[in-house]
Order: C-alpha cells, then sequence, then structure tokens
C-alpha cells in the first residue's frame, strides 16, 4: 500500500538561537526525505530509524531534520519557512502535511501602557493595555499588587477581548497598583505600573440639636455643630464645604419674683361672725421661672370681739340628718316610677311593629294610619327580595330614601317615621346584596332629588374584577399590531405604515425552540404615558414579547420619534423607559449617560431610534430641555374638510396637530376616515419649542359675501401644556362656516398656524367643496409598504455566509486598530464602543443594528464602502462574489 504517516512534522518557534527538530514517521515506506521550501534536504542532514510493525509486519521509518535560524533568517519571500515530509514505498509516494518554522520574538516595549489615575468612590474604570507586538503573540494577564486578577472570581473586573482592564464600579479595596504582563514563549514583558487611587469627598453629617442659651438672663447665643464623617474624605478627597457649625443669637428671659398686692376691704360679718380679706400674688406676677409669693391669699377674723359665737341646740343636729335621709329616699323612688313608665312605653312602641311592605310605605307618608299584618306573607321583608318602590310613588313628592341595616337585623322590623324619608340627606350609603358579595355606593343627595326619579342601582360587584383584567391584557387592534412565529433562523416584524418594526437576528431564538411572538402600539388612550415633570413623549409606546423570554443575543427594536436634532448644541436628554408589570414605568438608560450596567444600547437617527436589548417588554422614549437652550419638537399640522358633496350650508375645517412622525398621521388618517373627513393638502411640518407659549390658529381672507365664520373670537389657541405633554391625543380646532346659499361651491381663505413667539405655517386654501377629491393614501411622503412579518433569511438584506466571514475577519483585536471599532466608527455606531466588547461578537451585533438602520434601502453599498476604507480587501472579494455589490 501507499505509505501513511503516523506522525506529521508540526509547527515550530526558533527561541533565540536554538535549532528546532522536525519529525515525522510513516509505514510503509522504504525511503523517507524532508523537503524544505521546494528543495530537498540534504541526505546527510537526516537521521533515520528503521522499526518493525509487530503487528502488521510493516516496515517504520522515522526522520528527523534540524532547522537552525540562520536558514530561516536566509529565506526571502512573502511565504513563512517551511518543510514537507515525503515518503516512498513500492506503489508511490505521499506527501505530509506543511509545517512552519518561524522565529520566536517578543518587542520590548508596549504599544500602550496603562496610565495612573484618581478616581471617586463608585466610577467605572478603564485601564488600557496593547501588549508589544509578537510571534506568537502575546498573552496578557493583569496584576494587581502583584495578584493575577482573575474576573471569574471578581465580578467587578472585566478584561476585554482588547486586553483593557474595566472595573465597572470602583471600590476602596481597589486602591492598588495594577501592571500589565505580557508574555509568550520567548519571553514575559511588564509594562509601567499604573496607580489607581480611589478617593472619597467629604459629607457632612446631621446637625446637632440647638444648645441652650448661655446667657442666664438677657442676650446671649447657641450653636449648633456638625462634622465631616458622612463619610469622611479618604485618599486624598474633597473635603467637605461649608462651616461646621453656625451660631445664633438668644434672648433669655430674666425670672420674675412674684409680689403680694395690698390686702382688699374686710367683708360684711357673716352668720359665723367673721369677715374676711385677701390679696393677689399679681405685684408683679410670678414670671419667666421666678419664685411665687410666700404666705396666705386670705386671711379671717372674729368681727364681734367675742360678742357673738357659734351654738348648736341639743337635739338639731338628729334632726338635719333625718331630713337628709327622708330627701335621699323620696329621690330613689321617683327614680323608679320615671323607669317603669318608660319601659312600658318603649313595649307598647314595640307591639305596633308594620310587617307589611306597601303598609310600610303608606305609613311613611300618612303617619296615622296603620294597617293591620297580612297573614298569607310570612316573610313580607326578606332581604334577598327588594321591596317594590313604585307601589305608592305617586302619592310622594320629594326624595325617598330606603334604609337597610344589614343582614343580621330582624327582617320584619323597620321602624318608620316621617323625618328620615321625607328630609334630604347630605350622602347616603345604600347598600346592594347579591347572591354573594356585598358592595355599597355613595350617592350624594343630588343625585337622587328630582320629581318622581327612579333611581336604578347596578351589581358593580363585577366592575372592579373586569377592569383589572383588561389592563392586563393588551388589545391588538388592526394596523397597530403584528404578530408572527419565529425561531433559531429569526426574523423582522414590522407594523406597516408606521415606522415601527422589531428585528430578531439569526440564532436569538435558542435551537429547536419557537416562540409566537408580536408587535404592538399602545393606543394613547388605553395607556399611561412614561412622562413625568417637563417631559414629554417623543415616541409611540411600543410593545414587544413574549416578555420573559430568553435571547441569546439583542433584538433590535425601531421606534420613530419627533425630536428635533439637527441642532449645533444638544438641546434633549432623551431617556428610554419601560413599563412593569405594575403598570409603573422605569428609567432603562439616559442618551450619553450609559455604563456597563446598561441593559440597552440606543442609536439615534434624525427621525427614528434602534434599541439593542436583551429584555422584550413595552418600551417608550421620553426626552427634556437641556438648559440653557429649549428643545423643539417637530409637528405636522394636517388640514381636514368634509367629503363632498357637502349638502348643508355649514361647513367645517380641521386642523390637527400631530407629531410628525408616520404613525401619527396614519391614526388621523384613520379617524378622519371613519368621520367622512378628507385630507386638502399634504401634512405641513412646524417646530414647536418648549418656550410654554400656546399654539395659535387664525382663519383670514374669507370672501364675506359667500361665505361667514361662525368663529366669535380673533383666533384659537391650543395650550402649550397639551401639545408638550403628548397626553391627549389628537389634538385639533375647528373652524366653523357657513354659505350664504347651497349654490356657493368655491371657498378661498387663509389659514395662519403659529407658535406665539415662534415659528408658523400658512395654508392657502382654494377648493370646491362640491369636488370629490382622492381619498390621500396613509403612506408618509417617500414611505414604502413593508411586508408585516418576514421569517429567516427572506428577512436579512446580508447573507448569512458574508456575515460570518466578516465576524471572523474583524472580531479579533488587531494591534493597528483594523478591527470591528474602526468598523463601527465607520458606521457611525462608536458612541458606546464598551457595549459591543462585552458581547462575544461584537461585529455580529454591529451587523444587526445596520440591518435594522437600513430597512428598505439595505443595499450592501453602504457596508461595502466602509470595509473599503478598512482596508478589508478579503472581505469585499467575498462580499462581490456571494452577494449583490
Amino acid at each position: 500500500p501507499l505509505p501513511e504517516f503516523l506522525l506529521e512534522p508540526e509547527d515550530a518557534f526558533i527561541v533565540k538561537n536554538r535549532p528546532v527538530q522536525l519529525r515525522c514517521r510513516a509505514s510503509p515506506a522504504t525511503q523517507i526525505y524532508f523537503k524544505c521550501n521546494g528543495e530537498w534536504v540534504n541526505q546527510n542532514d537526516h537521521i533515520t530509524r528503521e522499526s518493525l510493525d509487530q503487528i502488521t509486519g510493516l516496515v517504520v521509518r522515522e526522520v528527523d531534520i534540524s532547522v537552525s535560524r540562520t536558514q530561516v533568517e536566509e529565506l526571502f519571500g512573502l511565504e513563512d519557512y517551511w518543510c514537507q515530509c515525503v515518503a516512498w514505498s513500492s506503489a508511490g509516494t505521499t506527501k505530509s502535511n506543511r509545517a512552519y518554522v518561524r522565529i520566536a520574538y517578543l518587542r520590548k516595549n508596549f504599544e500602550q501602557e496603562p496610565l495612573g489615575r484618581e478616581v471617586r468612590l463608585e466610577q467605572e474604570v478603564l485601564l488600557q493595555c496593547r501588549p508589544p507586538e509578537g510571534m506568537p503573540a502575546a498573552e496578557v494577564d493583569w496584576l494587581k499588587n502583584e495578584d493575577v486578577i482573575d474576573p471569574s472570581q471578581d465580578s467587578n473586573f472585566l478584561i476585554t477581548i482588547d486586553h483593557d482592564l474595566i472595573i465597572k464600579q470602583a471600590r476602596l479595596l481597589d486602591t492598588a497598583n495594577y501592571t500589565c504582563v505580557a508574555r509568550n514563549v520567548v519571553a514575559k514583558r511588564r509594562s509601567s505600573t499604573a496607580t489607581l487611587i480611589v478617593y472619597v469627598s467629604g459629607g457632612w453629617s446631621s446637625w446637632t440639636e440647638w444648645s441652650e442659651c448661655n446667657a442666664q438672663c438677657g442676650r446671649g447665643w447657641q450653636r449648633r455643630t456638625r462634622s465631616c464623617t458622612n463619610p469622611a474624605p479618604l485618599n486624598g478627597g474633597a473635603f467637605c464645604e461649608g462651616p461646621p457649625f453656625q451660631r445664633v443669637t438668644c434672648t433669655t428671659l430674666c425670672p420674675v419674683d412674684g409680689g403680694w398686692t395690698e390686702w382688699a376691704k374686710w367683708s360684711a360679718c357673716g352668720t359665723e361672725c367673721t369677715h374676711w380679706r385677701s390679696r393677689e400674688c399679681q405685684a408683679p406676677p410670678p414670671r419667666n421661672g421666678g419664685k411665687h409669693c410666700s404666705g396666705s391669699m386670705m386671711e379671717s377674723k372674729n368681727c364681734t370681739e367675742g360678742l357673738c359665737t357659734r351654738t348648736l341646740a341639743p337635739g338639731m343636729g338628729v334632726a338635719v340628718y333625718a331630713g337628709l335621709v327622708v330627701a335621699l329616699l323620696l329621690c330613689v323612688i321617683l327614680a323608679l316610677c320615671v323607669g317603669g313608665l318608660a319601659y312600658r312605653r318603649r313595649r307598647r312602641h314595640l307591639h305596633g311593629d308594620i310587617t307589611d311592605s306597601s303598609s310600610a310605605l303608606t305609613t311613611a307618608f300618612h303617619p296615622g294610619n296603620y294597617k293591620p299584618p297580612r297573614q298569607d306573607n310570612p316573610h313580607p321583608l326578606h332581604p334577598s327580595v327588594p321591596p317594590d318602590l313604585t307601589a305608592t310613588a305617586g302619592a310622594f313628592r320629594g326624595p325617598l330614601f330606603s334604609l337597610q341595616h344589614g343582614v343580621n337585623d330582624s327582617p320584619h322590623k323597620i321602624p318608620m317615621t316621617t323625618s328620615p324619608l321625607l328630609d334630604p340627606l347630605p350622602s347616603l350609603k345604600i347598600k346592594v346584596y347579591n347572591s354573594s358579595t356585598l358592595s355599597s355606593l355613595e350617592l350624594p343627595a343630588d343625585m337622587v332629588s328630582g320629581d318622581g326619579e327612579i333611581l336604578s342601582l347596578k351589581s358593580v360587584g363585577t366592575v372592579g374584577r373586569e377592569r383589572e383584567y383588561h389592563s392586563h391584557t393588551l388589545s391588538r387592534e388592526p394596523g397597530l399590531s403584528t404578530s408572527a412565529t419565529l425561531g433559531n433562523l429569526g426574523g423582522r416584524l414590522t407594523i406597516p405604515n408606521t415606522g415601527v418594526s422589531l428585528l430578531v437576528p439569526p440564532g436569538t431564538i435558542p435551537q429547536g425552540k419557537f416562540y409566537e411572538m408580536y408587535l404592538i402600539i399602545n393606543k394613547w388612550d388605553k395607556t399611561t404615558l412614561p412622562s413625568e415633570g417637563s417631559q414629554t413623549v417623543l415616541s409611540p409606546v411600543v410593545s414587544c414579547g413574549p416578555s420573559g423570554m430568553l435571547l441569546n443575543r439583542p433584538v433590535v427594536l425601531t421606534l420613530p420619534h419627533c425630536a428635533q436634532l439637527d441642532t449645533p448644541t444638544p438641546d434633549w436628554t432623551l431617556t428610554l423607559k419601560t413599563q412593569t408589570h405594575q403598570g409603573a414605568w422605569e428609567e432603562v438608560l439616559t442618551v450619553g449617560e450609559e455604563t456597563l450596567s446598561s441593559p440597552c444600547y440606543l442609536q439615534l437617527e434624525e427621525e427614528c431610534c434602534h434599541v439593542l436589548m436583551e429584555q422584550l417588554g413595552t418600551y417608550g422614549l421620553v426626552g427634556q430641555s437641556c438648559p440653557p437652550q429649549p428643545a423643539c419638537k417637530r409637528l405636522q399640522l394636517a388640514l381636514f374638510a368634509p367629503r363632498a358633496p357637502c349638502l348643508s350650508l355649514d361647513y367645517s375645517l380641521r386642523i390637527y396637530c400631530i407629531h410628525d412622525t408616520p404613525h401619527a398621521l396614519k391614526e388621523v388618517l384613520d379617524l378622519e376616515r371613519s368621520l367622512g373627513g378628507v385630507l386638502l393638502e399634504d401634512p405641513k411640518p412646524l417646530l414647536f419649542k418648549d418656550s410654554y407659549h400656546n399654539l395659535r390658529l387664525s382663519i383670514h381672507d374669507i370672501p364675506h359675501t359667500h361665505w361667514r365664520s361662525k368663529l366669535l373670537a380673533k383666533y384659537q389657541e391650543i395650550p402649550f401644556y397639551h401639545i408638550w405633554s403628548g397626553s391627549q391625543r389628537p389634538l385639533h380646532c375647528t373652524f366653523s362656516l357657513e354659505r350664504g346659499s347651497l349654490a356657493v361651491s368655491q371657498l378661498t381663505c387663509k389659514i395662519c398656524v403659529r407658535q406665539v413667539e415662534g415659528e408658523g405655517q400658512i395654508f392657502q386654501l382654494h377648493t370646491d367643496i362640491q369636488e370629490t377629491l382622492p381619498p390621500h393614501s396613509p403612506l408618509p411622503s417617500g414611505g414604502t409598504c413593508l411586508p408585516s412579518s418576514q421569517v429567516g433569511p427572506y428577512a436579512f438584506r446580508l447573507p448569512d455566509s458574508i456575515r460570518q466571514k466578516i465576524c471572523a475577519s474583524l472580531d479579533a483585536p488587531s494591534a493597528r486598530g483594523c478591527d470591528w471599532r474602526l468598523l463601527a466608527r465607520s458606521l457611525g455606531f462608536d458612541r458606546y464602543l464598551n457595549y459591543f466588547a462585552t458581547k462575544p461578537s461584537p461585529t455580529g451585533v454591529l451587523l444587526d443594528l445596520w440591518e435594522a438602520c437600513h430597512q428598505g434601502d439595505a443595499d450592501l453599498v453602504s457596508l461595502a464602502t466602509a470595509l473599503e476604507e478598512m482596508g478589508k480587501s478579503e472581505v469585499l472579494v467575498v462580499m462581490t462574489t456571494d452577494g449583490d455589490c
């Protein structure tokens, strides 16, 4: 048989001046030699060994050669030095694979070394390192105080594919010396040490309580203090600004001891032969903690100087006490009599119960006429059977209130009086019973105060449950939603004529799984808006799902927006928000303030934005002005009129003020189509400034000989907040006109729309109201109608084979920077490169974003131009061969 290689030569590196040994073994082989760079190696340079295979009995030959550094350096040309083994047998020859021999080296100088810096606590830190050029390429480790950093052990560290070290949130323990170490088979190089200092700026503690006034009497001062310990400054952090203490003046009132006034005059002489006099502690009264007067307030003495004394005749004391006892017994007997009378009166009242519902109502209107109870109705007022309130309603003028006390009250006892029935009540709780639940409604008096008014109460037990159920379900209305079943091949969901789409790249859904994915635009009247405070809604609120599904890579959600972004300075602070399951809105990211913990990346364009995200849900874009310049929203003004022919003398013109997005225009066109309206002109753009000025609309130059305006004022205004908040949709003003006769068909006028102290637009209207206008297409100008869903490879412009080759060429970092980072800069996706650096294939995520940005016009020319500028000629050859470029 032909020789078969049991051992083939392998690639090798020459370290310093040590030659390398190449070895090959073949069986059966009569001869075996090496060929290097196309030339046979001298026979004397071969070391040949021969043996016999004990199992097959075939001859096994093994040969070694030595390759020196001089031989490799003498080679001229673009190819590396290579050697190949050729074996002979009686049946022919066999060649082994080529083994390349290269001279190993590692340069001394790093292309970029880490730099020391001082950062505040919890700040994100990036330490860059570009290892020296070497063969083979150097491996990089990071040392922290001479200990190797292992990101798998400490999740706060992240080493990118470019060998950069990222500290997600700087901690005090991260203060250390950091060194970048590069090594290969030749040597190991250490970068200069970068010292990272994490500092903490000081913060004031809370103020202590005010001290007591230091003056016991009169004017003084009191103070309170605070310390710079919350937290205390560390590692050179700034000390707290401001004084550590405060001092204020205080006044302590001096204590005043009380003093007696003069004695008053003696009183008249009493029956007890004494008179008295008094004085008060009011000269002065004690104040501010002063001592009270000492001594007695009253003084008495005998006024007859012993001539009159108090005497009591013998037996007089017994008579007094006997009288008191008799009076007490009379009081007890009187109390018992009153109680007995009250008890008998109450029993007589209870025996006169009313047991018939009709007699109860009749008695309410005629208190003196009681009907005896019917014996044929054992349950006249059962709680589950409501009384007939219409039997005697005609005899009563005024409100009627039926009071039912509770389930446990006696069903046969309803005390009826004229006062609660005939006097209006301010409010009343009417309890409505059904088979299983008890609910109450609070009704104001004015709701039931009509003459002969019938109040109908319906069960409210299920209203709350139905409302709660509908608030957790998304309504999929025609034209505002789309869905498709997607698998591992991915696809694209698009809601036509709205600018809203969802790109699911290949490999996003795990292999073998399929999901029914949906994309829904939430209607404004059925959702809570994400704006709060001075924020304004800039995009439709979109839900994509199913929520909670596991994604292997980010999807791209495209949202149109109406923010004006072509100003030289940034006027907007843009925030992406998501809605929780409880209905509350939470901030996902603010454009320009992304960190490594940001779950999304937002690519902003003039008319839309593309969101890379790994969690499906409900999203919306909001914004607010960034001082000092006020921001502007792009609005559209759409003019509608009734569809011809007009058979009435009245004629109305409606002007809508809507967001400059395809979805908003489609919403108004659908609304007017249902109302029988037609669009008179193409919508006009208007920049609406965040200046708190209203939008003013006025009509001019009406031919008064044939037309008359019903508008009493000179103009109409839409409040600024209604437009800026976006909470009221759609906003419009109506100009009501009246023509002189049915023969008048021509209408010429001018409608001016402008923001007070801002920009404006003018509609020059000249129309025949009897002429039938063609229906306006719902497509925006320049728009294209894309299919609502595309599944598999047909959804992507870039073939999978080209995508894989581009990723293989650009994912690996390049010392010259000619990798995925340069592609991101060429495509304009370089606002926050750290998001892409954390992905397994940064190039793949960039290409997904490129697919979403070029939906509808995704030719490969723009991508090919970027690759050509990067000098990736081998990828261009693949695109020219396999693609449509």
